[in-house]
């Protein structure tokens, strides 16, 4: 299976896992309830704190704590009614909104994308 990863929803911050060229840092999920995890060193799975994200979506949501049950919700939003946050501050209210995802998946970046294409010269 490949790696999972969002953008924080407070400072829209690509969520590097380990592995990747860029260094991780704290980041936070949070739940409805006031309950959080922190994770300080993103492997790429989808776990933060010890909890995996997908699992924690499927509860959130009345099913079962299950990873597959989770990953086919995420994909079907018909069925979503509340989903966890991810912020790099752990102070921050829980929001009803999903995190967006991370099209480099936190690991897959293109660090030469900043550069100036420019070859007129």
């Amino acid at each position: 299976m490949g790696f999972f990863s969002w953008k924080t929803q407070d400072t829209n911050e690509s969520i590097a896992n380990s592995f990747s060229s860029r260094a991780t840092f704290t980041v936070y999920m949070r739940d409805n309830a006031g309950n959080r995890w922190r994770e300080d060193n993103y492997e790429g799975y989808g776990v933060f704190g010890g909890k995996d994200y997908y699992e924690f979506l499927a509860e959130m949501n009345g099913l079962a704590s299950d990873r597959d049950l989770g990953i086919e919700l995420a994909f079907d939003k018909s069925k979503i009614c509340i989903y966890p946050n991810l912020n790099e501050d752990g102070s921050k209210a829980w929001k009803n909104k999903e995190p967006e995802s991370c099209d480099f998946q936190g690991y897959f970046y293109n660090d030469d994308e900043d550069e100036d294409d420019n070859d007129d010269e």
